[in-house]
This record gives structure tokens, sequence and C-alpha cells, in this order.
């Protein structure tokens, strides 16, 4: 095969993203830095995420939408945007996924996070095209959950017992030093030998990011709670400090509410935030990386994608982990805690509103996370598109690096 009839190599991403914009946001790294680094890659990113038109996507990048479902505080999930069944709902991602798989054919198909889909609507996609020679992977997040509580949610689903047979590779975007995050589950057969620790997903910054013009001219706090969904403690936190310290904190607050945060809240923040000399609130902004790399400090709550921003750019912060449902973001803070790169605090203590103030205070003193960071901790990005050209190559491809841009 020539340079000339080559076909560009595919690789298909699946994200369910029922809620938040964690999986979203991995994939759309991942598939940024491929087609960045390489001219004859195309990639597709499967999403329920609502809001996948507000991100803006490189040439020789797109997604497909399949109909939102939404996780309800009980556990069960409920169709977001369409009034009907849930298994009606769940039966048109099924049908969608696999046929896009079909029709788009990859060399790659990437499952993020959720091994066999959202109430397994993925497997029979997996398993066609592993019939088919594609390289299936599973990326995974440094941590998952306690060990106790992933094992039993993995066991309910069915999901140990097809790790093996349905995929080649499993990558776990962080170090090893943190941790392996499925310790503790129960596993037919050992997975090690498919296992490989790509390192943190390092953040770039895009022309429009770098262009961004804060909200607030001078030095800022950004705080952050992601989507915005369950940030709503965290926030009103951050606002009580702000009222009752002022400007005896050492920087501005910038607060990013989030799209997902229910619109009573963001309306309610905005009218406590206008009587604060020293706050600005906006709901969303699709360059938060800029916001965060022109900060001076910030305050979150520890998400993957934040973190990996937070250790990107070099930032003093202070993370409030949720405890539930998951434990990912405590365990995740607690471990980042004890190594030196941020400042836990725990959310157990949200009612003492002199903890944020101090907190706060003691940010313009605060380390950086480079002090303390090994060098392979933030590789990630880098690891994963090696990885990939890795796995062409070995299907024939020859791939033409892109210009550095």
């Amino acid at each position: 095969m020539t340079l000339q009839d080559q076909p560009a190599a595919r690789v298909l991403i699946y994200s369910h993203d029922s809620y938040g914009l964690g999986h979203l946001r991995r994939c759309h790294t991942i598939a940024h830095a491929l087609v960045r680094s390489y001219k004859a890659i195309s990639v597709l990113i499967l999403t329920g995420s609502p809001i996948i038109g507000r991100f803006d996507f490189r040439a020789r990048v797109d997604f497909v939408r399949i109909p939102g479902v939404i996780k309800l505080y009980n556990g069960d999930y409920t169709s977001l945007g369409l009034h009907i069944d849930l298994s009606q709902t769940m039966a048109i991602r099924e049908s969608i996924i696999y046929n896009t798989a079909l029709s788009f054919a990859p060399d790659i198909f990437l499952v993020d996070k959720e091994p066999l889909g959202l109430k397994g609507e993925a497997k029979n996609t997996l398993k066609m095209l592993k019939g088919l020679g594609t390289t299936n992977i599973l990326g995974l997040r440094d941590v998952m959950d306690s060990p106790e509580l992933l094992n039993k949610e993995w066991q309910k689903k069915g999901i140990p017992a097809n790790l093996d047979p349905l995929f080649d590779r499993i990558w776990v975007y962080g170090p090893e030093s943190m941790g392996n995050p499925l310790d503790g589950v129960d596993l037919p057969v050992p997975l090690e030998s498919k296992m490989h620790y790509t390192g943190y997903l390092n953040r770039r910054l895009a022309k429009a990011a770098i262009k961004l013009v804060p909200p607030i001219n001078g030095p800022y706090i950004l705080v952050t709670t992601g989507g915005g969904g369950d940030g709503v403690e965290l926030t009103d936190w951050v606002i009580r400090a702000y009222e009752k310290a002022g400007t005896e904190l050492p920087f501005p607050a910038l607060l990013v509410l989030g799209p997902f945060m229910p619109s009573e809240e963001r309306t309610a923040f905005a009218e406590r935030a206008k009587l604060i000399e020293n706050m600005e609130v906006i709901t969303f902004n699709n360059q938060l990386e800029g916001l965060m790399a022109k900060s001076e400090a910030v305050i979150s709550m520890g998400g993957y994608n934040t973190f990996c921003e937070i250790l990107s750019f070099d930032k003093p912060s202070i993370i409030v982990p949720r405890k539930t449902p998951r434990l990912e973001q405590y365990i995740r803070a607690d471990k980042a805690q004890k190594q030196g790169f941020i400042t836990l605090i725990d959310p157990d203590f949200n009612n003492d509103t002199s903890v944020m103030v101090n907190a706060i205070k003691a940010l313009q003193h605060a380390s950086h996370p480079s002090s303390n960071m090994p060098d392979n901790m933030l590789n990630g990005v880098e690891d994963v598109v090696n990885t990939v050209h890795e796995i062409l190559s070995n299907r024939g491809y020859v791939l033409i690096p892109n210009e550095p841009s």
C-alpha cells in the first residue's frame, strides 16, 4: 500500500456520558491529540452528552450524539430528552452505537470507563468489532471507586468475565504510583499483561484558550465544580467565605457554576455574588483550561480532568472531593495530598465557614504541584499518541506526523 492510496486510520471513541463533563472532556483531549499529531487519522466520538455541540472540534474529529439518559439520585436512569420508556431509549442507543461502529469500521475502538457501556449497550458492538479484528481498548481513570464498591458494582454488571475476551488492552490514565484502579476486583483471569499506565493526560492550551480574556482583570482564584450538577455545596461554601471575609482574602474569585447545576441554585448564587466586591460568576466556558492557566490558584472537587489540569498548569489548589455516590474523588485527593500536590479539605466540614476562609488565605503561600511531582507523572497524552502509533503501524499504516502547532 502506497502513501497515496492508503486510507485514513480510524479511531472510534465511546463515552456514555449520562451526566457531567468528565468523560467527554477526556475523550475530547485524546481525539485532538491524535489528529494534532498525525495527518492520516480520523476520530469519531460516540456520546450521550447533551452539550457536546458546545465544544470546539479540530478537523478530522467529529461526533455522533446518541439519545441522552440521566442518572437519578436513587441510582436508576431515565431518558433525558425523549419522553419515552427507558428501555426504548436504550434500544435506540445500542442500535446507533452498533451500526455506527459497523459503518465506520474503526481500527481502534476506545471505550471510556464503562467497560460494557451503559447498561451493557456496547457489549454487542465490542463482540462484533473483535470479530472484525479491531483493537478494543478500555480506558480507565487512575481511581474508579473504593475496591469494595467497585467489585460489587462490576460483579452485578457481569463485567469481570468480559474484560479479557473483549479487550485487547487496558489503559490506566495515571501513573502506577497512584495505585491500580482494579485492585480488589475479583477477576477470573489476571489482566496485568494487558494493563498499561499512561501517566496523567496532560493538557495544553488551544489557541482560543491562549487568547481568552478572563472576566476578572488581574489575579484571581478559579472555582470550578466541573459540570456543576453536584457542586452546590462547594459553591455555597466558597461564597460564604467571601461573604464573611471579603477583601481579607488574597485574591478575587471567579466561579464557573457549570451547565448542569440546577437553574434555581445558579440564579441564587449569581444574586449573592453581585453583593460581593471581589467575585464574578459565569455558568460555562468551553475554554476552561484558559481560565485555569491564567488563574493564581484553583478550588475544585478534584474530578479527574480538573486534577489533570491543576497538575498541567501547575496551580496551587484546594480540593473538596465528594464522597457520594463514589469515593473516587476523595481517594485521589487523599493520595495527592500525601504526595504534596494539593490541599485537601474534607467536605464534612462544610458547615464551618472559617475552614474555607483559612484555606483560601493559605493559598497565597501554597506550593505548586511541580515542586513535588516526579518527571513521569504528566506524560499521558504523549504516551497514548505513541501507543496508537504502534498499534496502527502494526496494522500496516504509515503515519505522517503533523507540523508542530
